[in-house]
């Protein structure tokens, strides 16, 4: 038998109320499929009475039971904003915008909380400009804005790469915090902001006016510094991340290794690859290949990213590929590119990049006949390469979005496990 949602007790609460808490904290999963025999739990004066009712609707909605939560809020005689409030975060929790803002458009009186349950939620969602349209309306009905609302715009800035919308947010918080400076959470916010819209020596002065930094902290520099072309300050910031005695996790050991790749630090690389594994028990993922084979593609060590490659513990996915014929390309490698791209359509076969690159590296070295045949096998497959497609920007924003971003699922899926 499930457990039932656990109410919490609230001494603003009669003891009359509370006898009626913990009965339905004890019996509410038993009504799950008979909602309608609810009312049973409570007397005729308690059935107007919204305390018990918004407790049931937030033990379900917190759960993740929103169809049980929603039945029970659609049946309550009042309803309080409390549970408004709980009925729009579950569903934009669960990615479910539509229902939120058809509830949030329902709701008389507003407060803080509905605002940033909805703005929160268009984040989540990847909705970013819906977000930041939100926060608008907010500020035009005249509802302040808190620190919970000021994370999420933050990230729908990072997303977004709006700089400009971003600056002043940060200039929006300045003023609400107090003089002792942006707690670990905001800092890192804006960190991660500004590295992720390009402007570094911001992003540096927040880094370096915080008195107090976490893991977070430093990974975001290291890894803005890494792709926006200061590799060497980002290596150097790694070192005295650890001369601080910060212990670097796996996402550090990322910007790092992107760090080493950009400035041709091959052997440096592979000792942060190793330190890793050995000085940190941290088991390399998906993402630190990447890294490794972007590192020795780029130095042309085309034969040992190969080599590397086939001796990954984990299955190589299309990106890792994708990679190394990038390298091929840049190098004129047209052997090794073939086997590349021939691993690469085993993965996948629906890429016009995929073609488009090996077609070019055919071209480079005069080999008609072979580019003749990639745009056939390009025919065959139904493949069509997209209008005003580029290159090289599409294979750097690929790598750099698989290593960096969040959102992008991790293999650690063994070889001997793949059919």
């Amino acid at each position: 038998m499930r457990k039932p949602p656990i109410l919490k007790a609230n001494p603003c609460f009669s003891h009359h109320q509370r006898l009626q808490l913990q009965l339905i904290s004890l019996t509410g999963a038993h009504f799950q499929g008979r909602h309608g025999n609810f009312s049973e739990l409570f007397d005729e004066s308690a059935k107007k009475d919204v305390v018990p009712w918004s407790a049931l609707t937030s033990g379900y909605a917190k759960r993740g039971e929103l169809d049980v939560a929603r039945r029970y809020f659609d049946d309550m005689p009042v309803k309080d904003l409390v549970s408004w409030n709980v009925m729009i975060t579950g569903y934009a929790k669960r990615g479910e915008m539509e229902s939120a803002r058809k509830l949030f458009n329902e709701v008389l009186k507003k407060d803080v909380v509905t605002w940033n349950a909805m703005i929160a939620g268009y984040v989540l969602s990847g909705e970013c400009k819906k977000a930041l349209e939100m926060f608008e309306e907010m500020k035009t009905v005249g509802e302040r804005p808190d620190e919970v609302t000021m994370l999420s715009l933050l990230n729908a800035c990072a997303d977004l790469g709006d700089l400009q919308v971003g600056m002043k947010i940060h200039w929006s918080l300045s003023e609400m915090v107090s003089s002792s400076g942006f707690n670990v959470l905001l800092g890192n916010a804006l960190i991660d902001m500004y590295a992720k819209c390009g402007s570094i020596g911001r992003a540096l002065k927040v880094f370096q006016d915080m008195r107090e930094k976490d893991v977070s902290t430093w990974n975001s520099v290291i890894g803005g510094l890494a792709i926006h072309g200061h590799a060497e300050e980002s290596i150097n910031l790694f070192t005295e991340m650890r001369r601080s005695k910060v212990r670097p996790n796996e996402i550090t050991f990322v910007g790092v290794l992107v760090a080493c790749s950009h400035a041709g630090r091959v052997n440096e690389g592979r000792q942060y690859f190793k330190l890793m594994r050995d000085g940190y028990n941290i088991e390399p993922n998906i993402r630190h290949y990447g890294c490794m084979v972007d590192m020795l593609g780029r130095a042309g060590l085309l034969d040992e990213a190969f080599k590397f490659i086939d001796s990954m513990v984990i299955e190589p996915n299309a990106i890792i590929w994708r990679t190394l014929l990038g390298a091929c390309r840049i190098h004129g490698n047209v052997e090794l590119g073939s086997r590349a791209n021939a691993r690469l359509l085993k993965i996948r076969r629906d890429e016009s990049g995929d073609y488009v690159l090996l077609s070019n590296i055919y071209a480079s070295k005069g080999e008609w006949d072979r580019v003749e045949k990639v745009r056939k096998m390009m025919d065959d497959t139904g493949v069509r390469k997209d209008p005003g497609y580029s290159l090289i920007e599409d294979e750097e924003k690929a790598l750099i979005d698989f290593l960096f971003n969040s959102k992008s699922k991790v293999s650690l899926r063994p070889k001997n496990l793949v059919q």
